[in-house]
Order: structure tokens, then C-alpha cells, then sequence
């Protein structure tokens, strides 16, 4: 029987990307839009300030962002494949406890003027009578500590730092991340920040963190720990520019 033979001059055929194949911009899209939707919220507040809302009146706009974020990040899970929980150990834990709270201590002493961009407007969450509207506070202590760290790891780390190493970042072993890519996500981290200097420690921080232990959820606990021991501090000493 006589077999049929291929044309070298003809191309094969492929198939239509899904969405774990190589070619597809989902794995990206979906960890980019939780990110872009929180960015975008931080334009749309500095958009309503200039056009003469009060602070009063954009108070429970970081809920809205907050909840809006939650629910792309809700909406997309099944595409995390890195956040499916691996065990750390107890050094594992230790180090990203560690970590995390080292950055906050280094995070509320970086803030000489050269390491700050422009004038941060801060949070004050006090109401009427200078009494602590509670109920927005502990909004905000729990959107920094538990949704901005899985959005943000996923991006800056997951994606970004792996991204910058090759395009299909899915197949980029952290630790085999280059200094190149690693230096370039720290300074972009820092950028997002009033106090980039500081954003650059807890960037590198973060992914030393991630590059060695291979492991997402180690930078997500040292983020959340950052981040919730910050919102703390910040209502036991009213440092407002802080929030």
C-alpha cells in the first residue's frame, strides 16, 4: 500500500490555541487584567479628585477596587495553576514571615524625600468627631493583606518576572530566572510606589523570595504579612501618608 506523503512546501496544519497552549494570550490576559483593573481604579480617584470630589466622598472607592479585583481574580481561578497549595515547611514559613516583616520595618523608615515620588495623599479613614470609622479600616487592612498580595504576586512575579525570561512564562522555572529579568521586575515594583525605594527592597524581597523556594504562596505570605502589619501600624500611630 502505498503511504501519502507530505509536502515540505505546504504547512502544517495546527490547532486552534486553548487556553494552557503556548501561542494563547490568556494565561498573560488573566493575570494582567486583575493588576490593570487596580491600576485603573488609582486613575480613576486621582481623574475624580481633580474634577473636585472630597476625600469624603471617594472614601469607599478602595472597597469597590478592592471587590472588583476579588472578583476577576475569583472569576479566573482556574488558570492559577500556581496557586495550588504546596506546602512551605517551617523554615518556609519562617523565611517568608521574616521576610515580610523586614520589609515593613525597612518599608516605614525608607521615606526620606529622595526616596519618594511626589506627595503621597495617604488614607485616613477617621470620620466624624476624628473617630476611626472602623468598618473602612479593617476594608482596607483586609484589601491589602489578602487581595492586593495574590493580585500582585501573580503579576509581578508569576508573570512579569518569568514573562521577561520567555513568553511562554508558564514553563520558566523560578530559579532559573535571569539577573536581567530579576532586576528589571525590582525596578518596575518600586515605580508603582510613592516610596519606590522602599518598593524596590520588598520587590527584591519578594522575588529572592520566589526564585528559591519555587513556590508562589511564599511571596504571597511575606506580601500579606507586609502589608496587614502596615495597615496595623498605620492605625496605632496615624500615619495616614503611609495608607
Amino acid at each position: 500500500m502505498k503511504t501519502q506523503q507530505s509536502d515540505p512546501t505546504r504547512p502544517a496544519a495546527t490547532q486552534p490555541a486553548g487556553p494552557d497552549s503556548a501561542p494563547s494570550r490568556q494565561p498573560a490576559l488573566v493575570r494582567i487584567l486583575p493588576f490593570a483593573a487596580y491600576m485603573a481604579f488609582i486613575a480613576i480617584a486621582d481623574l475624580l479628585d481633580r474634577f473636585g470630589l472630597a476625600a469624603a466622598e471617594l472614601r469607599w472607592l478602595y472597597a469597590v477596587k478592592t471587590g472588583v479585583v476579588l472578583l476577576l481574580l475569583f472569576a479566573f481561578r482556574r488558570h492559577y495553576r500556581e496557586l495550588a497549595w504546596q506546602p512551605l515547611g517551617a523554615r518556609g514559613w519562617l523565611a517568608a514571615v521574616a521576610a515580610g516583616l523586614l520589609v515593613l520595618l525597612l518599608w516605614v523608615n525608607l521615606d526620606a524625600a529622595w526616596m519618594q515620588i511626589g506627595t503621597p495623599a495617604g488614607f485616613d479613614p477617621r470620620g466624624a468627631g476624628g473617630r476611626i470609622d472602623w468598618p473602612l479600616a479593617l476594608v482596607r487592612i483586609a484589601g491589602a493583606a489578602l487581595v492586593v498580595p495574590l493580585m500582585e504576586e501573580l503579576f509581578w512575579r508569576s508573570f512579569l518576572l518569568r514573562w521577561l525570561e520567555r513568553a511562554d512564562f508558564r514553563k520558566v522555572n523560578p530559579a532559573h530566572v535571569k539577573f536581567k529579568a530579576f532586576i528589571v521586575t525590582v525596578i518596575l515594583f518600586g515605580l508603582e510606589h510613592n516610596l519606590w525605594f522602599a518598593g524596590m527592597v520588598a520587590g527584591a524581597a519578594y522575588g529572592l523570595l520566589y526564585m528559591r523556594s519555587q513556590n508562589l504562596w511564599s511571596p504571597i505570605i511575606a506580601h500579606a504579612v507586609t502589608n496587614g502589619g502596615l495597615g496595623i501600624w498605620v492605625l496605632m500611630t496615624g500615619n495616614w501618608s503611609f495608607w
